[in-house]
Parts: C-alpha cells; sequence; structure tokens
C-alpha cells in the first residue's frame, strides 16, 4: 500500500467556546469520534472516542476535555493519528455535541464557537457553527481512505438536533445529494 501522495498523517481536531454567564448551567461541548471498517463505511460505528475515552489502539485521542469552556484557547483537542490506524477502517467521521444536562441548548445559545481541523501547522477547515446555529449537534470532519491507502479530508457541516447519545447513530451516515 504505497502511493507517491502521502495523504493525511496526524491530524489536530479543536474546539472552543465561551462559558455560560454566571449563574446559569455551563456550556458543556464534547468532540466525538467514530470509525467505520471496509465491511460497514456507512454502517454502525466500529468504536466511539469522547469524553473520558480513547480508541483501543491508541491512535485517536481527546488530549483536553472542557465542561465548562472556561481557559485560554482550545477548550476540547482530539488528535487522531490517521496513518497508524489498521487496514480495515476506512472512514472517520468527527462531530461535536452539546451536552443537554439542563434544558435545550443550541450551536446559537453558546457564544464563539469555533472548530478547527489541523495537520500540523495547515488549517484543513474552520467552522463557526452559524450554518448549524438551530442544531444539538454537528458532524464537522470526515477523513477517508484513498485507494492506495492514503487518508483524505472533506469538509463537512451538517446539523442534527436530538439527544447526544443518539448523535452517534446518525454523525456518519452521509449526506443525502441532490439529483
Amino acid at each position: 500500500m504505497s502511493s507517491l501522495n502521502k495523504g493525511l498523517g496526524k491530524v489536530e481536531v479543536t474546539l472552543k467556546w465561551d462559558p455560560s454567564p454566571m449563574g446559569e448551567p455551563p456550556h458543556d461541548l464534547d468532540i466525538v469520534a467514530a470509525t467505520y471498517t471496509e465491511e460497514a463505511p456507512y454502517g454502525e460505528p466500529a468504536y466511539l472516542v469522547h469524553f473520558d475515552s480513547r480508541s483501543p489502539d491508541g491512535t485517536i485521542i481527546l488530549n483536553r476535555d472542557s465542561k465548562t469552556g472556561q481557559g485560554f484557547g482550545s477548550d476540547e483537542v482530539m488528535t487522531l493519528e490517521l496513518e497508524r490506524l489498521a487496514e480495515r477502517f476506512v472512514r472517520v467521521v468527527v462531530g461535536v455535541a452539546i451536552q443537554q444536562g439542563e434544558g435545550h441548548k443550541t450551536f446559537a445559545q453558546v457564544p464563539n464557537t469555533a472548530v478547527r481541523v489541523c495537520e500540523g501547522y495547515e488549517e484543513l477547515s474552520a467552522n463557526d457553527f452559524s450554518g448549524v446555529a438551530g442544531a444539538t449537534a454537528a458532524t464537522v470532519a470526515e477523513f477517508a481512505r484513498g485507494e492506495t491507502g492514503e487518508w483524505h479530508h472533506r469538509v463537512v457541516l451538517r446539523g442534527y438536533d436530538g439527544a447526544p447519545e443518539d448523535f452517534a447513530t446518525h454523525m456518519g451516515i452521509p449526506e443525502q445529494r441532490s439529483s
């Protein structure tokens, strides 16, 4: 599986947002990654990586997890070492979900949200969720393995409105294309 096109190697997804005003319940957003195998590239994920977890082989790790959005810089950081993923994995989808602890909260209600996908110093994509302001979760990036084994990035912003635990089963479904 050798190619002159190296594709993507180690990618970082960062997420930031502003904390909620004093006295209000905290804004708690989470980065979620789902992996898909060659046998089921659009079925159920082989596994999920989210708060308090990492991939079984250590190739996808949540390096920083915030429950409030307080602090400087990125509030959540996930590293995906795509070049180390086993060959049976052909797709990785990354999303962001808002925890719905107290009420129904959408991206429009969480100030200054931003997600970035970078490989080293190169920014592959960036988004502020304004395109899915009424959603409670969103798919933000898709990585797919090419025919010769190299990984490619596809910019995605697809909103979802529902419970965070249900989002994981919907985030990898490809968007419907009109003919």
